[in-house]
C-alpha cells in the first residue's frame, strides 16, 4: 500500500545537529528514489487513462501494470528508508530501553512501528514506554503531525499518555491502562538527543575507578603461569 510521503518532523536523524550528516544523506537518498518512483507511477496511470479513453485497451492495461510496478518500487524504497533511519535513531546507547524514537517516519510508518512496539512491550510486562516524537520545530508549515498520530493510536488502543512538560518532544504511554504520570524531574532516564533535548547522565557507580574485585583479578593474573 502506498504511503503518503510526508515526514513527521524535520531532521530525520535525531542524534546530530548537522543537516549534512552521512546518515541524513542516505535517508534523503532513499526517500528521493521513492519520490521518483511515485512520479513515474503517476505518469503511467495518467497515460493509462488517456489510452483507455482513446480506445486502446491493451496499451491502457500495460501502462497500468507498469504504474503498479513503480508503485511497488516506491513502497520498497520507503520501507528501506524507514528501516534505515529507525535503526540509526534507536541504536544501542542512543535511546533508553523504555524509549522509541520516531524521527524521520511517515505517519503510517510511525503508527505501524509504535503499535508493534506497544504490543511487544505489553506482552513482556513493561509498565510504560516513552515515544520520542520531536517538538515539530521543523515540521512543514509548523504543523505537528507525529504527536496527533501517537495520541490517536493511544486512543485506539485504550492507553493513556502524558507529555513531558520539560521536553515536549517526549510522550509517556502507560502500557498497563492506568493514568500516565510523568516521574518527578531527576528520576527519568534521559539520553542525549539534539533533536528533542535531554542529556545522558552517567549511572551511579560507573566509571568511579577500579573495583575491589577487578584489583583482585588483576593481582591473580600476574601470579598465574601460562602453560603452552
Amino acid at each position: 500500500m502506498a504511503i503518503p510521503m510526508q515526514r513527521l518532523g524535520g531532521r530525520a536523524f535525531a542524534h546530530t545537529d548537522s543537516d549534512d550528516d552521512e546518515t541524513e544523506r542516505e535517508y534523503d537518498r532513499l526517500r528521493d528514489l521513492a519520490r521518483q518512483e511515485a512520479q513515474r507511477r503517476n505518469a503511467c496511470f495518467e497515460r493509462s487513462q488517456e489510452a483507455y479513453k482513446a480506445g486502446d485497451g491493451a496499451a491502457a492495461k500495460e501502462l497500468s501494470n507498469e504504474g503498479k510496478r513503480h508503485a511497488a518500487q516506491m513502497d520498497a524504497y520507503n520501507q528501506q528508508a524507514s528501516d534505515f533511519i529507525f535503526r540509526a535513531n534507536n541504536a544501542p546507547g542512543e535511546v533508553g530501553e523504555d524509549e522509541i524514537d520516531l524521527h524521520g517516519q511517515f505517519v503510517e510508518e510511525a503508527e505501524r512501528i509504535l503499535e508493534a512496539r506497544v504490543h511487544a512491550d505489553r506482552r513482556r510486562g513493561a509498565s510504560h514506554l516513552y515515544a520520542i516524537v520531536g517538538k515539530g520545530n521543523h515540521s512543514a508549515n509548523g504543523v505537528q503531525r507525529i504527536r496527533p498520530a501517537v495520541e490517536r493510536l493511544c486512543g485506539e488502543l485504550g492507553l493513556r499518555y502524558a507529555t513531558d512538560e520539560d521536553n515536549t518532544g517526549r510522550i509517556l504511554i502507560n502500557l498497563q491502562g492506568g493514568e500516565a504520570v510523568m516521574p518527578p524531574p531527576g528520576q527519568q532516564q534521559s539520553h542525549h538527543h539534539p533533536g528533542h533535548g535531554g542529556h545522558q547522565q552517567p549511572q551511579q557507580g560507573e566509571d568511579d575507578g577500579p573495583s575491589l574485585l577487578g584489583l583482585l583479578v588483576r593481582k591473580l593474573e600476574k601470579n598465574c603461569c601460562i602453560v603452552m
